[in-house]
């Protein structure tokens, strides 16, 4: 096992088949998707008078297609991988006489893959803990019966955390406001230090009669301890509000006491912890805080560049050199197979990595189209003394390109009221593109001085060997992150 800790970017699945060892895990927190057929954005600072800025972060959105079917046959009796428990595939093929091949069934699907993979990385003692909601919670443990309990696992609790939050004037149901935890261990020794997690009394003392554990022992109240052990329904844990310090505008962002209740609960200093749908990196920067090893892995390189700067802003640069980054675009061939993905939401990956990357992070990524055909990103600058501020566009190409493109984007450019522009491509540009771009001549910054092309055409090549903007005064797209230090803990 690395001792570095280690930020994945690419399918969880393909990552822990081929990444992640077997029994190399303490404890494993994950808050997948959970069907609820939306999409979730990631907001960003709002700039002057535009719109609310933001960007898909992920889709919670499932079908039944040739991916799904595909699945499904590894869950077939007969055919199915031998990796997988008997009884999972019993479960998987009952589920598809009941539900029939639809968006539940490819969620379950999805979802069951990856915990058998969990399951076989988990040490022994180890704990793994689901977070999900009602949509498919039913369904969920189920699937976490068949592959821990047949296998030696024990379920242990089934939490359910309570919030509280505004409810539309219209509802004709009551207001949903809790999540579903799952607690499970792989076996009948498990880690669990309820002293560290251990809440104070009701009017600050125990009950006057005392308590009896289930093996007979009385306990007197002079023989409690300071606190008690948490019940399983969670109450004391406020959801992430909009005017707290600790939101950073990512859709489904947990509340750091959250995970750090599970964290103190289920793992000691130095253990390895593991987040399989990171998101903002709520697990990852507790994990950091409290000394333990990390592994975290996400689909989107939003997310991989929302954690790297939550933990740079919460503990320093230094933190970034102790993680080992991998799946990121190194080379050429490498970024050409993130372009070339096979479904339209990977694909728009390849713009998001090129826009943050070039942008060093500073730029937000667009997903409209429509009214803003042709622009990709946009970052903003300080202008002047009086601190106006103007924007520049980001196009990104992967396909072939052309000269009208060029001026397509100069159109854009002028009509977005921007100042400059970037053109990414893939492919290198022809000379009458490069002539293009450089009649449309040069602008300086007044309050900096520097001058600048109007329009500049970037290779994908350039951006892998180092190329980047250069703006002092851009204006950070994101909240910064509360600083914090690793022995610095929240109080329960």
């Amino acid at each position: 096992m690395k001792q570095q800790n280690q930020l994945y970017y690419g399918d969880n699945l393909e990552v822990l088949q081929n990444n992640i060892q077997d029994e190399s895990i303490d404890l494993c927190y994950i808050d997948p998707p959970f069907n609820s057929n939306r999409d979730y954005n990631q907001i960003y600072n709002n700039i002057g008078k535009e719109d609310r800025a933001q960007a898909t972060a992920f889709t919670d959105t499932w079908e039944w297609d040739k991916e799904a079917t595909k699945d499904f046959q590894r869950f077939n009796l007969v055919k199915g991988d031998k990796k997988i428990p008997e009884k999972t595939k019993l479960l998987i093929n009952g589920l598809h006489e009941i539900l029939g091949e639809g968006s539940m069934l490819a969620y379950i699907i999805s979802i069951s893959q990856r915990i058998i993979e969990i399951h076989r990385v988990l040490k022994p003692t180890g704990s793994f803990y689901l977070h999900c909601d009602p949509t498919a919670s039913h369904y969920l443990k189920l699937v976490l019966d068949s592959i821990f309990v047949t296998n030696g696992g024990t379920f242990r609790n089934e939490i359910v955390w309570c919030y509280t939050g505004p409810g539309s004037p219209n509802m004709r149901q009551f207001n949903r406001k809790h999540d579903v935890i799952f607690w499970y261990t792989k076996s009948n020794k498990w880690i669990f230090n309820k002293n560290k997690i251990l809440l104070p009394y009701k009017g600050g003392s125990p009950h006057k009669g005392g308590f009896t554990e289930k093996d007979g022992t009385r306990l007197l109240p002079e023989n409690y301890t300071e606190g008690k052990v948490p019940e399983t329904w969670w109450t004391d844990i406020a959801i992430v509000a909009r005017s707290q310090k600790e939101r950073l505008g990512y859709p489904t962002q947990k509340p750091e006491k959250l995970m750090e209740r599970i964290i103190l609960a289920s793992s000691n200093e130095k253990d390895v912890v593991l987040d399989a749908y990171c998101g903002c990196g709520t697990t990852v920067a507790v994990a950091q805080r409290l000394n333990r090893k990390w592994i975290g892995i996400d689909i989107t390189y939003q997310s991989i560049y929302v954690i790297l700067k939550r933990l740079e802003d919460s503990f320093g640069k230094k933190v970034i050199n102790s993680i080992e980054l991998s799946g990121i675009p190194k080379d050429i061939d490498s970024a050409t197979a993130l372009a070339h993905k096979k479904d339209d939401i990977t694909r728009k990956e390849f713009e998001k990595w090129a826009i943050l990357t070039y942008s060093n992070d500073n730029a937000k990524p667009k997903d409209k189209k429509g009214a803003d055909k042709g622009v990709d990103g946009t970052m903003h600058i300080y202008w002047d003394v009086d601190k106006n501020i103007k924007k520049i566009l980001f196009s990104v190409k992967s396909g072939h390109v052309t000269v009208s493109q060029i001026r397509d984007f100069l159109h854009v450019i002028e009509r977005e009221k921007a100042v400059a522009g970037f053109f990414l491509t893939l492919e290198k540009p022809t000379k009458p593109m490069l002539q293009e771009a450089k009649n449309a001549g040069t602008i300086t910054i007044p309050l900096t001085g520097q001058s600048i092309d109007k329009l500049q055409i970037v290779t994908i090549q350039q951006i892998l060997d180092g190329a980047r903007t250069n703006f002092p005064l851009v204006i950070d797209p994101l909240k910064k992150a509360e600083r914090k230090t690793e022995d610095k803990q929240l109080k329960i």
